[in-house]
């Protein structure tokens, strides 16, 4: 029975796995977040995993508070960048099959069409840098790795801007949004189940590969289509990032071509508001 190392298993992601992880009983499952294995103690990192001892990684751990990530360089850079370069080392040289979690925010945003794997990087903020860093060390340590980029996750659990806006549509008459920023949001249930359907595939095919729900939209689309399927009452504005500063700059386009994850593994995307729906719904029931 192989065994499959889930770090960040708190997260957004990782707690999408442990849901799925019911149904796929023909693996032993480890779950971890920093409590049970810290990233950031680098010295210890190879140790522990000897210890755990996997034949399977999936990194779903990162540092993605983007924002603060442009004063925490440090942290960004352990977990993004260093930790990674010794997961991918470690699986190369154990046999491990490693599948690694990365972003849309690689690009800078000056695209207009969707864009593929082989879309030239440039990153404009630390995230993206950090990250980009991480996907590097990550195909050099370990060439046979797996590299999904996604954006703009949202699910059930942790935060994320489905939950802030089912919130803030509620407690108030109006609400300014980006509406200057495109890209296709992800459902973490989704990206979990695509996940699943490439390491139960019967060709491992190392490389990069995007996965995001099917759209084209703006945070603004977004809210929108939020409001809709909850029925809030509430006046939302599109306004231009220019009138919203972050400490962070976003990319304005980061559509990502999902062609690859489809043909090479048969994974299935589901179109964005579906999926918003699904996890819309599942968020009624908890609240109940």
């Amino acid at each position: 029975m192989k065994k499959i190392l889930i770090t960040g298993g708190n997260g957004q992601l990782g707690s999408e796995l442990r849901v799925l992880s019911k149904g796929y009983t023909q693996f032993e499952w480890v779950f971890t977040d920093f409590q049970e294995l810290d990233l950031c103690d680098l010295e210890n990192l190879e140790n522990a995993l000897i210890t755990i001892n996997p034949q399977i990684i999936i990194n779903c751990a990162a540092h993605t508070a983007v924002d603060k990530a442009e004063t925490e360089t440090e942290l960004s850079d352990v977990l993004n960048h260093r930790s990674v370069a010794v997961l991918a080392k470690w699986s190369h040289a154990n046999d491990c099959q490693f599948i690694h979690v990365s972003t849309d925010y690689v690009f800078d945003g000056t695209a207009s069409t969707a864009l593929t794997e082989n879309a030239q990087p440039n990153p404009i903020n630390v995230y993206g840098v950090t990250k980009l860093a991480g996907e590097q060390i990550c195909l050099q340590n370990n060439p046979d790795a797996i590299i999904i980029r996604t954006s703009w996750v949202y699910s059930s659990f942790g935060n994320n801007f489905v939950k802030t806006m089912s919130r803030l549509m509620q407690e108030r008459d109006s609400l300014n949004v980006v509406n200057d920023q495109i890209g296709s949001p992800t459902y973490a249930a989704d990206l979990a189940r695509a996940i699943m359907t490439i390491l139960i595939h019967k060709n491992w095919q190392a490389g990069i590969y995007n996965f995001s729900n099917e759209g084209e939209i703006s945070w603004y689309e977004f809210a929108l289509a939020i409001q809709e399927i909850g029925g809030f009452d509430c006046a939302i504005s599109g306004i231009p990032s220019s009138a919203y500063p972050t400490p962070a700059k976003r990319p304005q386009y980061s559509l990502l071509d999902k062609t690859k994850i489809k043909t090479t593994f048969g994974v299935e995307v589901p179109d964005y508001k579906e999926s918003l729906k699904s996890c819309m719904d599942l968020l009624r029931i908890k609240a109940n």
